[in-house]
């Protein structure tokens, strides 16, 4: 078989192409923390009103966020996060973790988030049928696409 130009099938890069811009990861942190109107996100993502505008028509039509009208005159819309959304706040969770350990470095945290039992959240990604946590060294990745291996494209 005859190696392919394209890059290798992936969910992950599937997934970038719809929330791996700056801006609409912020959206969705802002949303969770229950900031979903267009004047707030403005204000707590920094993003430009334009770029802003167009990351949430696409979350929107991705199924990740709703638009609800809060008001008639003027026209504003809040925004709320899906099902699809709401499945997201672990990947929140998770780079903000990696972030406060490796790019912080024990500085001073903008933002503590405390799970309901009380405690500060530190979020451990574990396997769903055994309850083990996740850890390099125990993974193994079995390629589906035809065509391709671990190493990238080859005889199936």
């Amino acid at each position: 078989m005859a190696a392919t130009k394209d890059p290798r099938p992936c969910s992950i890069a599937d997934a970038l192409a719809l929330v791996g811009e700056k801006y609409s990861l912020l959206v969705l942190r802002e949303v969770c923390l229950g900031n979903g109107r267009f004047d707030q996100l403005v204000r707590n993502t920094g993003a430009p009103r334009d770029i802003l505008a167009a990351r949430l028509r696409r979350l929107v039509d991705a199924g990740i966020l709703t638009k609800r009208a809060y008001s008639e005159r003027p026209q504003r819309f809040e925004y709320r996060a899906t099902q699809a959304g709401l499945e997201l706040e672990p990947v929140l969770m998770t780079l903000k973790e990696w972030g406060d350990r490796h790019l912080r470095k024990g500085a001073d945290l903008p933002m503590v988030v405390k799970h309901v039992c009380g405690n500060e959240l530190i979020p451990v990604v574990t396997c769903r049928a055994c309850g083990g946590e996740v850890r390099h060294r125990d993974l193994t990745a079995h390629p589906q696409a035809p065509g391709w291996t671990v190493a990238g494209p080859g005889a199936a």
